[in-house]
């Protein structure tokens, strides 16, 4: 393993914060950076030094390329962690978005250094400059996304960056959903050919919180794909501007404790219980192999619905992404 560089760690000192106040609402942030990382070994350090020290639990990914996370805590101590983490250089312009938590979203503190932030399996393609990633596609805020649709009317066209599973309780309307288990199946998905068809027309990509779409929209252009957009922000800033009175259907899934989020009081459920076909919006995780089943709450309470079937696989634990 690479020795930290000491310079690097004796600037991202960990701090030590005082809490004199009672404890405030749980909440969870999901953010991205993509900018060079000289030494990724400190910034894991540093990194994990920081929420232990503020009592905050999640997931962190740190690579060459950035970092990636969803961690959730008191807020009084997510905003600290945020206020510190911007004073990475490469940091300071990153988006972090914030919803409300349980205080039960995370079961611990994990901070892993990977090849990649998204596992695309191809770490070599990707460039990225401290304005983020080379190449990729044009960036839309919520009312563009609506703008685009307007102006170009049924040439546009959703491409859901997220694994199949996920697209089952909530996409965008009339979304194209790539038959994909992983993020690493979609570079050989794209290149099947199935979707040559779209390579002239303007194409939307989406994902949880944008960080996907950051290396698939670059994927797709090198690929000879010509009009690239990227929702920015992601569903979760989409949802926040719009809810469920737009061009998003359904609910959000969520690689955390809460599993899935609504984004009004109206939210449409369009997903089916695996089991009898009733409407449901509720996964179910198997906590020996990691596979989800969607089950309405009849079907959820029938013990052999829940029973481990599948072979042992830990490939979701790599897709804890937003």
């Amino acid at each position: 393993m690479k020795t930290p560089n000491t310079s690097l760690l004796q600037f991202f000192a960990p701090h030590r914060f005082r809490y004199d106040t009672p404890m405030e609402l749980q909440k969870v942030l999901l953010f991205y950076g993509f900018t060079p990382v000289a030494d990724p070994v400190a910034m894991k350090l540093w990194q994990h030094n920081l929420c232990e020290t503020l009592g905050i639990k999640g997931r962190i990914i740190v690579s060459p390329h950035g970092i990636n996370g969803t961690v959730g805590g008191d807020m009084s101590a997510l905003k600290k962690y945020v206020k510190q983490t911007k004073k990475y250089p490469g940091f300071r312009r990153i988006d972090f978005k914030w919803s409300d938590g349980t205080g039960h979203d995370f079961p611990k503190l994990k901070v892993s250094v990977r090849a990649e932030l998204v596992a695309f399996g191809n770490p070599s393609e990707l460039k990225v400059d401290e304005n983020g990633v080379v190449g990729g596609g044009i960036h839309l805020r919520p009312e563009e996304v609506d703008k685009l649709v307007a102006e170009r009317g049924d040439d546009v066209i959703f491409f859901d960056g997220r694994n199949t599973f996920e697209a089952k309780i909530g996409k965008f309307k009339g979304a194209v959903v790539p038959d994909v288990a992983t993020t690493r199946e979609f570079v050989q998905e794209i290149e099947s050919g199935k979707y040559d068809h779209m390579k002239d027309k303007p194409i939307v990509t989406y994902c949880t919180g944008g960080i996907r779409c950051e290396v698939l929209s670059s994927v797709m252009k090198n690929r000879g794909f010509t009009e690239v957009y990227q929702v920015k922000g992601g569903i979760v800033r989409y949802g926040d501007k719009f809810g469920d009175d737009s061009l998003w259907e359904g609910s959000l899934y969520t690689f955390d404790g809460r599993m899935t989020v609504d984004f009004s009081d109206k939210t449409k459920v369009i997903g089916e219980c695996e089991k009898c076909l009733a409407s449901t919006n509720k996964f179910y995780n198997c906590a020996q192999c990691h596979e989800l089943i969607l089950l309405c709450e009849p079907c959820s309470t029938i013990e052999s619905n829940t029973e481990c079937k599948h072979e042992f696989n830990r490939r979701r634990d790599r897709e804890m992404i937003g």
